[in-house]
């Protein structure tokens, strides 16, 4: 099992102005696209939007449709390459908020729970097989400069590899279920937000659906322009305790 490949290192943060914006146009195009699709399914496919009908089909598969559901989102945690996310958007969808929410925490939190495990038990010849060592010798470095505080707030902000740090973290002094509060805690909101977006979907609701996902997005983009301040502001924290 490996972790989702990183794109180049994650420490390594766009600095030229040429770069950010090449982030800011590819960002803005898959916007466009997953709006444009959206509003072609509200289109071309209106029962889809039905939350009566909808739920009426899923219910068709029993407790199969979340177990599944939760399996994918830990899938994803440990080898797959879609964004935790995106399918806690369509958590919110077929499940709806609250459901839609728990679920995606829980898979989010079994697949940490794993990667965290495999580290702790394989040590970090095993991670330097799944990373690169550059890579993980930076997030050794943070993640001893700046702790519990540092961790969670990775955890907290969108764009970061919060799947990479489940390893990381495998190797360090933390314990599990503390790692897995920091998890649970701090990737709520966003799959709160994800899941809202994708409920207000299937009920047709487009307006507010694209002004979610655009303030989503829009947040995401800036984090990851500005992530080399995020990284020296928690640098400032200093060691935990």
């Amino acid at each position: 099992m490996t972790p989702n490949p990183p794109d180049g290192d994650p420490t390594r943060f766009f600095r030229s102005k040429a770069a950010r914006r090449d982030a800011i146009v590819r960002s803005l195009t898959l916007l466009g696209l997953f709006a444009a699709l959206a509003v072609g399914l509200h289109t071309a496919a209106p029962r889809l939007f039905d939350p009566v009908w909808l739920r009426r089909q899923l219910a068709a598969f029993g407790a199969f449709a979340p177990h599944t559901f939760v399996a994918l989102q830990t899938l994803q945690v440990l080898l797959a390459p879609i964004p935790g996310q995106l399918l806690g958007g369509v958590g919110g969808y077929l499940f709806g908020v609250r459901a839609g929410t728990a679920y995606s925490l829980l898979g989010v939190c079994l697949g940490s729970a794993a990667a965290f495990t495999l580290a702790r038990r394989y040590g970090r010849p095993y991670v330097e097989r799944v990373t690169r060592p550059e890579t993980l010798a930076r997030w050794d470095q943070f993640l001893a400069r700046n702790g519990l505080v540092g961790l969670f707030v990775l955890f907290l902000l969108p764009t970061f590899p919060d799947d990479l740090l489940c390893f990381v973290a495998g190797i360090s002094d933390l314990r599990l279920r503390t790692f897995l509060a920091l998890v649970a805690v701090g990737r709520a909101p966003s799959f709160l937000a994800a899941s809202y977006a994708g409920e207000r979907l299937a009920g047709g609701h487009i307006g507010t659906f694209l002004a979610v996902v655009t303030a989503l997005a829009v947040f995401s983009l800036a984090i990851f322009v500005l992530r080399d301040r995020v990284m020296s502001a928690l640098g400032s924290f200093g060691p935990s305790e």
